[in-house]
């Protein structure tokens, strides 16, 4: 696994271009903002999408895409600096000439290309500069890492710096590789996945495999971070498995070619998701929020998200404050049943709330606040509630909430 990949590491069969249309506004730290994905062998496709009630044009016409060209998806043009959300069917008209133009240029079907913005909510789109800029797109194309790294690049909003992450396996006596790009920085609580994420490998899966392989994935990665709450109208992960490795086609959810497939997927998806947190609007650390002991597992994923998405704790970590208490206060409101009195809480390492020597119930702990501070000012801090009501337990990672978010998005409009 590697956190930025070399060209060798980029899957074969696919080609990326990148260009500026004028969409972002000034200022914004690149002018790209639209980018292209083609996969040159017809591809299996699977995607999640965001679960808001508001969806944007372009989700409604990519999930129908993905759909109709589950086994043959050929490409995905991705913009930045408007969602094309809540524009009335202009939207929808956009979203349709813009899968029109790459199919005509690229000489496949509307049906196998996906198109996904991600911006400003409520803005007509200028539908004219992407069609302008398709030609070009479809011109430059190229297999290349500086290919792809625009790609990275051109997807970006309030991201501070690209994200992606590679895999590689062997199937068969064939090396198999896996690339993977997203962007998001905030309005990320989702339910499915990151606002904008792209998976592309050169293995050879059927559509339902890769589907199923996909959902399980996502529940414990990209459905598994929070930055703010809130859950974009524009989510979209795809990823795409075009066979061009000419490995064994992996057509059961069993085997060790499936087993090896799920793990680097698992690997792609978990780097990129935690590449989200630490990338937070305005954010200083990341938490990995532990949930031990609970009724089950979907028990104690409830504690862990409701313990991530409190402001309070958010707020408590941005100032390193070791306050324990508003991270039960959390656990309690979770609607999971445990007894406060049995609970076990740890901070940096540090046990701070549980049974002290002699008692039976549990008190705060003695404590080094400012050893506990210090800690608490890391990059990377671990949290761990045992509520020793079960068996079930579960990770969340989420980051701390500052004045730089505030500032980021009181002003993202204008």
């Amino acid at each position: 696994m590697t956190a930025i990949p070399s060209s060798s590491s980029l899957p074969l069969g696919f080609r990326y271009a990148s260009a500026a249309c004028g969409l972002k506004k000034r200022g914004q730290h690149s002018s790209l903002d639209v980018a292209l994905i083609v996969s040159d062998p017809p591809a299996s496709a699977a995607a999640v999408f965001t679960q808001n009630l508001v969806q944007a044009a372009p989700v409604v016409l990519s999930r129908a895409h993905v759909r109709a060209s589950a086994e043959a998806m050929r490409a995905v043009i991705i913009n930045s600096g408007n969602a094309n959300c809540s524009t009335g069917p202009s939207g929808m008209v956009a979203s349709r000439a813009t899968a029109d133009c790459v199919a005509r240029n690229l000489g496949c079907r509307p049906q196998q290309v996906a198109v996904c913005s991600t911006g400003v909510i409520g803005v007509p789109l200028r539908v004219e500069r992407i069609l302008n800029a398709v030609p070009e797109l479809a011109g430059t194309l190229g297999p290349s890492l500086r290919a792809f790294g625009g790609l990275t690049r051109a997807i970006m909003t309030t991201d501070k710096s690209p994200k992606w992450a590679a895999a590689s396996w062997s199937s068969g006596g064939r090396q198999v590789q896996m690339v993977g790009c997203a962007k998001g920085a905030g309005m990320i609580h989702p339910n499915m996945a990151t606002m904008l994420a792209f998976v592309m490998t050169d293995a050879a899966i059927a559509p339902r495999v890769l589907d199923r392989a996909l959902r399980e994935v996502v529940a414990r990665t990209f459905n598994s971070i929070s930055v703010d709450g809130d859950t974009s109208t524009n989510d979209t992960l795809l990823v795409l498995a075009n066979g061009a490795s000419g490995a064994r086609r992996i057509s059961q959810p069993r085997g060790a070619d499936y087993i090896a497939f799920l793990g680097a997927l698992d690997q792609v998806c978990r780097s990129l998701a935690l590449a989200i947190v630490a990338d937070g609007e305005g954010a200083s650390r990341v938490m990995e929020i532990e949930v031990r002991g609970a009724p089950d597992h979907r028990a104690a994923a409830q504690v862990a998200r409701t313990i991530a998405g409190s402001s309070l704790v958010k707020t408590a970590f941005a100032g390193a404050d070791p306050n324990w208490g508003r991270i039960l206060a959390a656990a309690g409101r979770a609607g999971v049943p445990f007894n406060p009195d049995r609970a076990e809480i740890w901070l940096g390492g540090m046990r701070t709330y549980g049974p002290s020597r002699g008692k039976r119930y549990s008190i705060a702990l003695p404590m080094d606040e400012r050893a506990a501070h210090r800690r608490l000012l890391a990059k990377y801090v671990p949290i761990v509630v045992d509520l020793r009501h079960g068996r079930g337990q579960a990770r969340f990672w989420t980051c701390d909430f500052t004045k730089e978010y505030v500032d980021i998005n009181a002003s993202y409009r204008t």
